[in-house]
């Protein structure tokens, strides 16, 4: 019997990346990257994201788990600075999160967390490095772009050994949020292990971009968000 291949998937423990796993799941073995950079829901996002590799059965020689405090130390997002306020959209209705770049965009943090894949990547023999990002239906972010992974596939492709062959997916990134929970929940996989929000640790918020985002997301696939959220 043949091996399946071996595939990096960077975990943050949020819904877009966790079916990102479930859809790199159907025909690799998952190795799969966390990375911690100074974000308000640190401790929560890694509790996700250890449950959701116990759920897929990935041993802990597979999970690797990256430390880039110095991105909280950069500042320049709500995620990691405390001195600035986390836009709360609020949940009335749902509305859309602003237009433009918001401010919990942490500048170029997919380009370290792709590299880091890559790196572990070419030394664990994976031929393929999968992230969750969408452009559909994000916030806005210019590093969850099609052409932002276009140029990383070139720059993964001159950075390494001749021989090297590593794939950088994005498989959810055309898809809207709506979709991915269709998707997750084909695939059967663990949604309500997931967290998404921005503030809260014990209860998801309902009121940040990405809470916002989320919810929507269920409401338009029709079925009811897993989690808890604070007042819900």
């Amino acid at each position: 019997m043949v091996e399946r291949s071996l595939a990096v998937v960077a975990l943050s423990g949020g819904m877009d990346s966790c079916v990102t796993a479930a859809i790199a799941a159907q025909g690799n073995r998952l190795a799969l990257l966390h990375v911690t950079y100074g974000q308000r829901t640190a401790r929560r996002e890694r509790r996700a994201f250890e449950e959701i590799a116990g759920f897929y059965g990935v041993p802990a020689e597979r999970r690797l788990i990256a430390e880039m405090g110095y991105l909280g130390r950069i500042g320049g997002s709500s995620l990691t600075d405390r001195g600035l306020e986390v836009n709360l959209a609020g949940q009335a209705g749902m509305p859309a999160p602003p237009a433009g770049i918001p401010i919990s965009y942490v500048p170029f943090r997919n380009t370290q967390i792709l590299s880091i894949g890559v790196s572990w990547a070419e030394v664990i023999g994976a031929e393929s490095v999968w992230i969750g990002a969408v452009e559909q239906d994000s916030s806005g972010y210019p590093d969850c772009r099609r052409e932002y992974f276009e140029a990383f596939r070139r720059v993964a492709e001159l950075g390494t050994r001749p021989e090297t062959r590593i794939r950088i997916e994005t498989p959810v990134i055309g898809m809207s949020k709506a979709e991915i929970v269709r998707e997750g929940l084909r695939l059967g996989a663990p949604l309500h292990l997931t967290w998404s929000c921005y503030v809260g640790e014990e209860r998801a918020c309902g009121r940040c971009d990405s809470c916002v985002l989320r919810l929507r997301g269920f409401e338009g696939a029709g079925v009811r968000d897993p989690i808890e959220y604070a007042g819900g």
